[in-house]
């Protein structure tokens, strides 16, 4: 590697996340797509003397955030149906919209929009449940976006195909067209128990296990979910899971509004992972995930955004600030999940549920180059006493001014490096002028 490859970057605080202490005075030198250092500054310089150098004496650098639940392409649906309950919301306008509008360049365009946006905010790796995955995967790779994209299986037809068997073959064949992507992942996206039956849980599981491949599923989102699983089947939707063997440290439930301490044994036990969308909870009235509750019990929880469809965004430090307020409303204790838990939920806990914590979600030597700066001169945060703090209680996605994934340097200056924002907004506004003039 040449010393022109390698660059350093120097801000006034480095979170590494490996401790709960900030850097201060130090370096991290990036070269290719890895992390090759952290170093005092002035070692930095010496070890490094023909290294590009950035400088960013007001930021804190950090690891990019990790989204782990959304919907990308449900960015071209934001506001189309809002204030309405989950099941009205779903099937009487956004199961129709997605009837009439989704195909290829549908997904391809919504992902385009949903990664600049996450970018921006300072997403560096996201999870993927959608329709068309493959297509999902392809964007991602062609925008440098890192990303796990998990191909939905249901019992009935849906623009992405007929049912349970043409959606396994399309997952697969996507799986083999990107195994040897660095950046792209595909795993099974069972879209929740009472939209899937038995068999085709069954088969996600065995596919899952021989191919290693992740699973996501929504589980548990509303009180009526639960109460109509036992009224039909007699047990709990995670019971029912459980009794399919269907759990694993390779699963990734999301939501969990609903629990009990049956669930909690039951996630504690296999080793799933719970995500928590704190902001599409409370819009939909779906309920609180009790995310002290969970992580007393050990079962790591990260972060989703969930799509813009039911949420309207996709940005992870407005998640961060609303998930540490509600825990400590949820479990009336006001020290629950503190401003660095909330952070570690942002990033390391969402590596570690994508089963990629030994490549993001910290800074470390050796890991990959997804960082983010986050401007600390910002009025909103003055003054300042902690960082850390400030970074989840008063931050906020406009303050994210450099985004690196994989080394390649996505947003500069507070301005995305690679994507026309202006024909960007042509094609959303197109989109939404062919959705409305329809609906």
């Amino acid at each position: 590697m040449s010393l022109a490859e390698e660059t350093i970057i120097t801000p006034k605080w480095v979170m590494t996340l490996e401790s709960e202490e900030l850097l201060v005075g130090h370096s991290v030198i990036i070269g290719k797509d890895v992390i090759l250092a952290i170093l005092p500054n002035e070692q930095a310089l010496k070890t490094y003397p023909n290294a590009k150098h950035i400088f960013l004496p007001q930021q804190m650098l950090m690891p990019g955030f990790v989204n782990c639940h959304g919907h990308a392409a449900m960015n071209l649906f934001k506001g189309l149906a809002d204030d309405l309950p989950l099941m009205t919301w779903l099937e009487e306008h956004i199961w129709p919209a997605e009837g009439q509008w989704v195909n290829e360049q549908f997904v391809a365009d919504g992902t385009k929009l949903a990664i600049s946006e996450m970018l921006l905010s300072g997403t560096t790796c996201f999870s993927d449940m959608y329709f068309f995955p493959e297509v999902v995967a392809e964007v991602s790779a062609s925008m440098n976006m890192r990303a796990i994209c998990y191909g939905p299986i249901l019992n009935f037809p849906t623009p992405y195909g007929s049912g349970p068997d043409e959606y396994f073959d399309k997952i697969l064949a996507a799986h083999d067209k990107f195994k040897h992507q660095p950046l792209i992942d595909i795993g099974f996206g069972p879209h929740a128990p009472y939209t899937v039956s038995d068999e085709p849980l069954k088969k996600v599981r065995m596919l899952s296990d021989q191919l290693k491949m992740p699973i996501q599923i929504h589980l548990h989102e509303t009180e009526f979910e639960v109460s109509d699983a036992l009224e039909k089947t007699g047990k709990r939707p995670s019971q029912r899971l459980d009794d399919l063997n269907f759990w694993g440290p390779d699963v990734q439930a999301v939501h969990v509004t609903q629990l009990n301490q049956q669930d909690i044994d039951i996630f504690k036990k296999a080793g799933t992972h719970v995500i928590h969308c704190p902001e599409s909870n409370l819009k939909l009235a779906s309920g609180f995930c009790p995310t002290h509750e969970l992580q007393t019990a050990q079962i790591n929880v990260a972060l989703g955004t969930d799509g813009a469809a039911s949420n309207n965004d996709l940005d992870m430090l407005s998640e961060m600030h609303s998930a540490a307020l509600i825990a400590k409303a949820v479990s009336k204790d006001a020290s629950a999940l503190p401003a660095l838990e909330a952070v570690k939920m942002a990033t390391i806990n969402g590596a570690i549920a994508l089963g990629k914590e030994d490549q993001i979600g910290s800074i470390k030597v050796g890991k990959q180059a997804d960082l983010i700066s986050i401007d600390f001169s910002d009025i909103s945060c003055a003054p300042m006493y902690d960082p850390i703090s400030q970074l989840v209680y008063s931050a906020s996605r406009h303050q994210v001014d450099h985004v690196w994934v994989a080394g390649h340097l996505q947003v500069k200056n507070k301005t995305l490096c690679h994507v026309d924002t202006a024909q960007l907004m042509e094609m959303a506004q197109e989109w939404a002028d062919k959705i409305s003039s329809k609906t």
